[in-house]
């Protein structure tokens, strides 16, 4: 195996310990991804230069220019506190002629832009939910074509921000108050959608130009009510605590079929080419009863953490997780933007 100099990039709170020795679980949980990759590109031999970003590029620009990486291992996922302003990061590591892991600049710009990206897919044919934008700080005015039950959810922000099960609204008094929520305290766009009431798979993909996709995953809501577990809440997704106590998992999905994984797999390359995705990503599907399939969300550098969903799919395909880190390097090493071209 051919070891490299890999420039770890992480936001500026979340640079990795050597060790995790002595942190409490919830110090743990804070950095598990940043250690996650740290570790395993560590004790593969390679070696391995951290740099935290927030809101300049000077720290990073002179490390770049000072260690010569031959790859850097992009784990960020803000700039200045901004989430879709990840991309310009990336856009910087191209101008600086840097390869780096995960999606280029143009795949995070529609990917992030979760109204942007149905545009695109409908384009193509693509079903996703019948949607309808409020722009943050415009007055209030009542869709005409949407049919209710509504999911209403940021524009912008990912990781189940303002996500609860509010979010979900049978009447124009309750899209109001929650688009208003939206509006005031997560402060971006209040994204509505129809309701797709079904089963939650997520697919992993990876490549850049071949694709490879992953065994599907699925959400189970344990415990949960049938009313409470249309949505996954960022309590479902991220509190451990809730999650053990209602039996809420992610496995590899169960009785889909030849024909369904074949739609499946055919349906995220489609998607993850009409996006301009490299690197790796993650799509977000919701399955109907009568076989129809909905993308919800399309996610760019989808968390790696070891033992979470992308990692355990891949590791149900016999790819461990330090051949997935190892695999992911490999796809940032070869990966050809416009710059490449002139070397």
């Amino acid at each position: 195996m051919k070891r490299y100099r890999i420039l770890l990039m992480t936001h500026k709170d979340l640079v990795p310990p050597e060790t995790i020795e002595g942190l409490t679980d919830k110090q743990i949980d804070e950095v598990r991804t940043e250690y996650n990759v740290y570790s395993t590109l560590y004790n593969m031999g390679h070696e391995v230069i951290l740099v935290g970003v927030y809101d300049s590029l000077r720290e990073l620009r002179e490390t770049i220019r000072a260690t010569k990486p031959h790859v850097v291992f992009n784990l960020l996922e803000e700039f200045s506190g901004i989430p879709t302003y990840d991309m310009h990061v990336v856009s910087f590591l191209e101008l600086m002629q840097q390869r780096y892991t995960g999606c280029n600049p143009r795949g995070l710009l529609l990917s992030r832009d979760k109204v942007l990206t149905k545009q695109v897919l409908a384009w193509h044919r693509i079903a996703t939910p019948a949607f309808h934008l409020f722009p943050f700080g415009r007055r209030f005015a009542e869709p005409k074509k949407l049919k209710f039950p509504l999911f209403v959810k940021s524009a912008t922000e990912d990781a189940s921000a303002g996500i609860s099960q509010a979010s979900i609204v049978d009447d124009m008094k309750s899209l109001r108050q929650r688009v208003e929520f939206i509006h005031t305290q997560v402060q971006s766009d209040a994204l509505v959608e129809e309701y797709i009431d079904g089963r939650e798979i997520y697919v992993g993909v990876m490549g850049n130009t071949r694709l490879t996709t992953l065994t599907p995953w699925e959400m189970d809501f344990g415990s949960l009510s049938r009313a409470q577990e249309g949505i996954a809440t960022r309590k479902v997704k991220w509190d451990r605590k809730y999650q053990e106590k209602h039996g809420i998992k992610t496995r590899a999905a169960k009785k889909l079929g030849e024909n369904g994984l074949a739609r499946l797999d055919k349906l995220s390359r489609r998607i993850y080419k009409a996006l301009h995705l490299s690197g790796y990503a993650r799509l977000d599907f919701r399955l109907r009863e009568d076989g129809s399939l909905f993308l919800m969300e399309a996610n760019a550098n989808p968390n790696l953490s070891h033992g979470e969903d992308f990692a355990e799919s891949a590791e149900v395909m016999g790819m461990k997780y330090d051949a997935l880190i190892t695999r992911i390097v490999n796809l940032g090493l070869n990966y050809m933007p416009e710059w490449r071209m002139f070397e």
